[in-house]
């Protein structure tokens, strides 16, 4: 069986839960942005929690099915047609030979998974089927998908009208807080630089994406004097070098910090203020230019707590599906 792209939508990969162990390589863990959606989708249509989807952002695609076929489609709320007309998110349905599937416009998140029961069949490179389109690996030709392509889809059978009640679901926050916790460069800025830096409401800027999503609004970072080292550049966010953590987040120049998300660089020469941690990266995922976040200070503690508690979410969708 095989998928045909009709229409791309803006940018629509194939991923799954990524390659780790990579990334002192230089290559990025990577894998669907939203792991809570690229597993529910996965575990609706009968596949592994890992196999591969399509993550589309912002704006859906089309495709033609060549044969029949569970699908369901999680994330964002993108809603979904089949051959013109509207489907449930969240639930598996079944497809038929020669059925289109689309979608209408985006009313909530970012990004939109969609799985079909066997998985999308492309080429595992280095353990992972997920697409890194900054380094032409892995997915569909290591890129994002193109009007004519045929995605090759494994054998699978799934079972239509399974669905993860709204209960199970992360629930949608009005008012977005992101958690993070101070770096080892927290002291490279003064005392009331870092205060305001948790007072101010930013908003995500147009550039963000998989690499790396960007805020402004907030006001520019006061950074301590001093003499930059040997091999450091003349920004004062500038550093040596460092290895960058996934959830890190640069400040260049002081002005824009941006939160570095499943497909950035594994290193380079600016500082760090911390890292959000991986309960609330899911969350960036979702989020649209122009929503406004603030980031809050946590304890190491406080951040083991999060990450039970988002493994008891998770935990709570395998064991819905699994019944």
């Amino acid at each position: 069986m095989a998928i045909k792209v009709i229409t791309p939508g803006l940018s629509t990969t194939v991923q799954d839960l990524g390659r780790p162990g990579y990334y002192h390589l230089g290559f990025p863990e990577g894998g669907g942005m939203d792991r809570f959606a690229t597993m529910v989708a996965n575990l609706l249509v009968g596949n592994p929690e890992g196999a591969a989807l399509l993550e589309a952002t912002f704006m859906g695609p089309e495709l033609e099915f060549t044969a029949p076929a569970v699908i369901a489609i999680t994330g964002g709320e993108l809603p979904p047609k089949l051959n013109g007309v509207e489907q449930s998110t969240w639930e598996s349905f079944a497809v038929k030979a020669g059925d289109r599937l689309s979608f209408g416009f985006l009313k909530g998140g970012a990004r939109a998974y969609i799985a079909v029961s066997g998985g999308i069949d492309v080429p595992v490179v280095l353990g992972s089927r997920s697409t890194y389109v900054l380094g032409a690996l892995g997915g569909y030709q290591g890129r994002a998908i193109k009007a004519g392509d045929e995605l090759p889809v494994g054998q699978g059978a799934g079972t239509p009208g399974r669905s993860l009640p709204v209960a199970l679901r992360r629930p949608e926050a009005t008012e977005i807080e992101l958690r993070m916790l101070p770096g080892l460069y927290w002291h490279r800025i003064t005392e009331a630089a870092g205060a305001r830096f948790f007072e101010d409401v930013w908003k995500v800027a147009p550039e963000a994406d998989r690499i790396g999503y960007r805020f402004r609004g907030g006001h520019p970072l006061e950074f301590v004097e001093r003499e930059q080292p040997f091999g450091a550049g003349s920004d004062p966010s500038n550093i040596v070098d460092a290895c960058y953590p996934y959830g890190s987040i640069q400040v260049p120049s002081g002005t824009e910090p941006i939160v570095l998300h499943r497909d950035a660089v594994s290193g380079g020469g600016y500082m760090m203020l911390g890292a959000v941690i991986s309960a609330d990266m899911d969350v960036i995922a979702q989020l649209q230019p122009h929503r406004p976040a603030q980031f809050v200070p946590v304890t190491l503690d406080q951040a083991l707590v999060a990450r039970a508690d988002n493994g008891a979410l998770f935990a709570a969708a395998r064991a819905h599906l699994a019944g």
